[in-house]
């Protein structure tokens, strides 16, 4: 039976050793015996910067995994083209498809697979993958009981910025 941290993620990898991707610091440390606990990041949101405390977090946890992660798929939608080629498309999805495969943590690239699977990867326009990658996301925010985002508002967000802020 596979251990959990105290998330509630999973700490063994499929070999049987740890899996640092899959796991916060603290699930990580938690598991490693005479280990004490202790906070590696404190970010309030999103959009805030992250603050090392006192890990530069080498390798990345699941959480520092995840929000680069997620920075880098939505920056490659805000510059996907308006009106991809078919060749363009055909890399997109063949992109989105390597990635959930050599994902880090395996059991987010299995569920990303599984996502993928059942929703298509929509690459006809920068808008439609944006919002389809935006779907992944909030779909994934869903599971781990976070705040989703209105995916109207994923331009803003990923690629003009936010009215008001020029």
């Amino acid at each position: 039976m596979p251990e959990f941290g105290p998330t509630g993620r999973r700490i063994i990898y499929k070999d049987g050793k740890p899996c640092r991707s899959c796991n916060t610091l603290l699930d990580f440390q938690m598991a490693m015996p005479g280990k004490a606990a202790r906070p590696a990041v404190i970010a309030a949101d999103l959009t805030a910067p992250v603050t090392v405390v006192e890990d530069k977090q080498c390798p990345p946890d699941v959480e520092l995994l995840g929000r680069s992660s997620w920075t880098l798929l939505h920056s490659i939608a805000a510059s996907y083209p308006a009106n991809p080629s078919p060749i363009q498309q055909e890399d997109i999805k063949t992109f989105v498809s390597i990635f959930s495969r050599i994902y880090p943590c395996w059991f987010c690239a299995d569920d990303f697979q599984a996502y993928i699977k059942k929703n298509e990867v929509q690459v006809k326009s920068q808008e439609a993958f944006g919002k389809w990658m935006c779907e992944a996301h909030n779909e994934v925010n869903r599971k781990l009981g976070k705040k989703e985002f209105d995916c109207n508002l994923w331009q803003q967000r990923w690629k003009d910025g936010w009215k008001g802020d020029n």
